[in-house]
């Protein structure tokens, strides 16, 4: 069963819970009283013109630059900056923007959908699940089994692909991720069959606005080899930067299954790990390097982290509960050990 403050990426601890005087709740109290679940209207303000005008930017450049080679260094630019306005939709959908939802679902389509061909609508309903229940085995879409077995049990049960990419994929784990910007745009387009999908014909109509616009605008600006060279810089590197975001976050930490019974505040902390680093790390990483805390509060806005790490670090430690920081290669390498280690099965089968 899920505590009643686990309930998604858009939801604050609820008052009833901090009546109860859990471990939760105690450390509820204290982020509270120091003001860091308060709004940053000026911090966002600030972003979404900072990131629009970079977005801007980039495609006037795009066209200035013309019939030339020179536009791969732009589409290596505005893959950065597809990646920040991801996570600029990102921190929307949790609520950490705007207070009414009506501008959180305008804001988060126009970003999402129009923006980079993201689907908000289905990208919120995976990230709710995953928010709710992380690194669990059965009800995490994000280490779902798809193209890589992310534990030993799924690596036995794989089969067709998985299984032949399982005994290599630590060392396939970033190439594969330049097909995750792909893999995006094509899971979003797919979630409109979905008829349960809310607002499905507003998040069709911008998604295809997107694709018809931006093929249409490297086929018109470039020759088709110069835009297909475009394309795959662009898509490719974009998926490699999201999938660097979000690979440390809980790659390589335990695992848990539903009957383990754990409560919130121990399930969301030694499931995630945080990436030490300055200021640089915060804008690359979007925040998302504060994983630990982010997943205890995920209305809270992402300026604030850095604050609430100390005090969850403290809390933790009153309650000898694990609370981990690494640099973030040794975050990659813990990752990809973990990887390998999955597919230790699927190796040993086939040398049995």
């Amino acid at each position: 069963m899920l505590s009643p403050e686990s309930t998604g990426p858009t939801t604050t601890p609820s008052p009833a819970g901090l009546e109860t005087g859990s471990d939760f709740a105690r450390l509820t109290r204290k982020i509270r009283a120091a003001g860091l679940m308060d709004r940053r209207p000026a911090h966002y303000a600030m972003r979404i013109t900072i990131v629009t005008a970079l977005y801007v930017c980039g495609w006037v450049a795009f066209v200035l630059i013309g019939d030339s080679w020179w536009t791969l260094p732009v589409a290596a630019f505005l893959a950065f900056v597809f990646g920040q306005v991801g996570l600029l939709a990102h921190d929307i959908a949790h609520r950490q923007v705007f207070r009414l939802r009506k501008a959180t679902e305008v804001s988060g389509r126009l970003a999402g959908n129009l923006g980079i061909c993201l689907g908000y609508g289905w990208w919120q309903d995976k990230h709710s699940r995953h928010h709710a229940n992380p690194n669990n085995e059965e009800l995490d879409p994000d280490i779902a089994p798809t193209f890589l077995v992310w534990t030993q049990d799924q690596a036995r049960a794989a089969r067709g692909l998985p299984r032949l990419l399982g005994r290599f994929q630590a060392y396939l784990f970033f190439p594969l991720l330049t097909l995750e910007g792909f893999h995006l745009h094509l899971s979003a387009i797919r979630s409109l069959a979905d008829k349960s999908l809310r607002n499905r014909a507003w998040e069709g109509t911008l998604l295809f606005a997107h694709v018809f616009a931006y093929l249409g605008a490297l086929f018109l600006v470039l020759p088709p080899t110069k835009a297909i060279a475009f394309l795959v810089v662009h898509q490719g590197l974009f998926g490699i930067y999201l999938g660097s975001i979000f690979a440390p976050n809980h790659k390589g930490m335990p695992t848990v299954r539903s009957t383990d019974g754990t409560d919130y505040l121990r399930r969301q902390v030694l499931t995630s790990r945080d990436v030490r680093g300055g200021r640089l790390t915060d804008i690359v990483l979007g925040g998302l390097n504060y994983q630990i805390e982010h997943h205890l509060f995920p209305s809270m806005p992402s300026p604030h982290l850095r604050k609430a790490q100390g005090i969850v670090r403290s809390h933790c430690a009153e309650l000898g509960i694990s609370h981990l920081e690494v640099g973030l290669v040794a975050s990659y390498r813990q990752s990809l050990a973990s990887l390998h280690s999955a597919g230790t099965a699927i190796r040993g089968a086939r040398t049995t």
